[in-house]
Parts: C-alpha cells; structure tokens; sequence
C-alpha cells in the first residue's frame, strides 16, 4: 500500500480519537469536570509514556544521553504546555458543547499549529508550493472558525430563549466558552511543536535500533509525561479545593470509569498515531500531519454531539451555519493533504 495513503488513514484514525477521547466529560454528570479529567488524565499517565517507551525503544536511557539537555528540557516544557491546553480544553467542552467545543478548539489549534513550528525552524518553506498552500489552508480555516464562532453564538440565544430549558439558563457564557478555547487552541498547539524540536530523540532512537514507527515513543515519553502530569495534579487540586474527591466512588458508575479509560486511552494513541502518520506524508507531513488529524477531529466530534442531542431544540439557522462551517475545515484537509505532496 502506497506510505501517503497509509499516512492519510492514520490521521484519520489519530483525528476520531482526539475528536472523541473527552467524550466522558458530557457522560458523567454525577461526576464533576475534575473527577473525569482527572481520572482520564492518571490512567494516560500511568499507561501511555513509559510503558509504550521502554517496550519499543531499545536502550531508552542510552538513548536520551545522547541528546542535550536542552532539547530533553524543551520537549518536557512543550508537553506541560499542551497539559495547560488540555486543562482549557475541558473547561471549552463543558463550556460550549461536544460538536461546538470540538469545532472551535481544532480551528484555533490549526491555526497556531502548523505554521509556528515552520516559522521558527524553515521559515524559507513559507515561498515554496507547499507552504504557499499550507497558508491557503490556514486561511480557509479561520474562516470555518468564523462560521462555528457564529453558529454557537445563534445556539446559545435559542437556548435561552426557551425558559423551561435549565440547562440553558445555568450554561457558562459562550465568551467565555470562546476564550477556553483560543487559550486551549494556543497552548495545545505545543504538541506540535514537540514534535518537530523532539526530532533529535526520535533520531537517537532510531540510530540505537528502534524502527521508524517506534522511534518517536521515546520523544513523547517527556511529553506525555508533561502533559498527563499537569492535567492529574490540576484536577487533583480541584477535587480537594471542592471537596469532590469522594464522587469518584459514592457517584461512580462502571460507565463512568469505562468513559475515564477511555479517556486514558485514545487521548495519547491520537498523538501517537499522528506522528507515525507525519513520517508516512513526506518531508512536508511532519507540517501537514498535525492540522490534517485535528481537522478529522472536527468531523468526529460534531458527529458525536449531534447523535447524542447537543444540538435540540435549536433552531435550522444555527444548524446549518455549523454544517457550513465544518464543511469549510474539512475542504481545508483536502488542502492540507495537496500541501504534503507539493512539499
């Protein structure tokens, strides 16, 4: 099977799991936000960075003594800089929604995402084809962002026009929805950037015998150390601020934890996949791989609200605002993908 093709379905498979890994948030109302995130968040911990790292990369430690410590030092910052994007990332969806939430935070990450990294490392790939096409991409996205700002704007006033609607009337602001999310869309995007300033571990990796899927485990080793890390002791706090510890037994159901696993899982095995898909893309997929995976992501998420209901009683205006634009971010993915095999 030709490497783009198998580069293009793994970032689809890595954008339904970042599109649905924070599913448990909306499922578990005898759970506050913090028992959820923060249980999900010390399963990935516990689960995802050391495990996966030391099972398939061959001498681990020899492996980072051979990269400075600075870029071991900035690979672990990126990963507790996306673990601030994460803490953001849930109080959007609470905020705005599944469909909205997911929507808006994959726009503003894809903007922030894809282009920082070239700037900062190959900023003369801007003038070539495939950057030219990356900026198009962008562009069509803040676009897409625009038409989501506007539809849940719509939602949120038809909400609260009905006044039987108790969940409209105790609802967090949508400007405040809106800020978690720029502010998670500007933090989250560090992941990225791990990946690129990271390249040197993954290179290490590979000249000490890991293969070219596994090399990348010992760079997110750091970041998903970083991330998890944050966001468990983030929400710890909250529980014992709140006095919310004890939900997790006296209101927890087996779904509940089953959505917290869930949770643990897909979250680092989106990322995961994403960086095995940005070596499948080319040279340009290590640029196009991550917006490409976030757009996939939109789809999931929105497919997700709109079959559990978060779009009732709203009316056909606001509903189609959001179709459109979704549809404007998923003809920036065709976009994208034409950018990773013009570079």
């Amino acid at each position: 099977m030709d490497a783009f093709f198998v580069g293009i379905l793994l970032v689809i498979l890595a954008g339904a799991c970042e599109g649905l890994f924070s599913q448990g948030i909306t499922r578990t109302p005898g759970w506050k936000w913090e028992n959820i995130w923060g249980l999900g968040s010390l399963i990935a911990l516990v689960l995802a960075p050391w495990p996966v790292a030391y099972l398939t990369v061959p001498h681990l430690s020899e492996v980072f003594a051979q990269v400075s410590d600075k870029i071991l030092l900035l690979t672990f910052l990126f990963g507790i800089g996306w673990g601030l994007g994460g803490i953001f990332w849930g109080k959007a969806i609470a905020a705005v929604g599944m469909a909205l939430g997911v929507s808006l935070l994959m726009g503003f990450i894809n903007v922030f995402g894809p282009i920082g990294p070239m700037v900062v490392k190959e900023p003369e790939k801007l003038t070539e084809p495939g950057g030219l096409t990356l900026l198009l991409a962008v562009a069509v996205m803040i676009v897409g962002i625009v038409f989501i700002a506007r539809a849940g704007k719509l939602r949120e006033r038809e909400l609260a026009g009905d006044a039987s609607d108790d969940q409209a009337k105790n609802a967090t602001p949508f400007a405040v929805g809106l800020l978690f999310c720029i502010l998670s869309g500007l933090l989250s995007a560090c992941v990225n950037f791990s990946l690129h300033f990271g390249d040197d571990i993954a290179t290490s990796a590979k000249n000490l015998g890991a293969s070219d899927v596994s090399a990348n485990n010992a760079m997110w080793a750091l970041v998903f150390t970083g991330n998890y890390l944050v966001n468990f002791i983030y929400a710890l706090i909250l529980m014992i601020k709140n006095k919310t510890t004890k939900l997790i037994f006296t209101h927890g159901k087996p779904m509940y934890w089953f959505w917290a696993l869930f949770m643990g899982i897909t979250w680092p095995i989106g990322i995961t996949l994403m960086g095995i898909a940005s070596g499948k893309l080319g040279d340009f997929g290590k640029y196009a791989a991550f917006p490409m995976m976030l757009l996939c992501a939109v789809l999931a998420g929105n497919l997700s609200g709109a079959l559990t209901g978060e779009w009732k009683g709203t009316g056909k205006r606001s509903r189609m605002v959001m179709v459109l634009g979704v549809l404007i971010l998923l003809s920036a993915f065709v976009i994208l993908a034409i950018s990773a095999k013009l570079g």
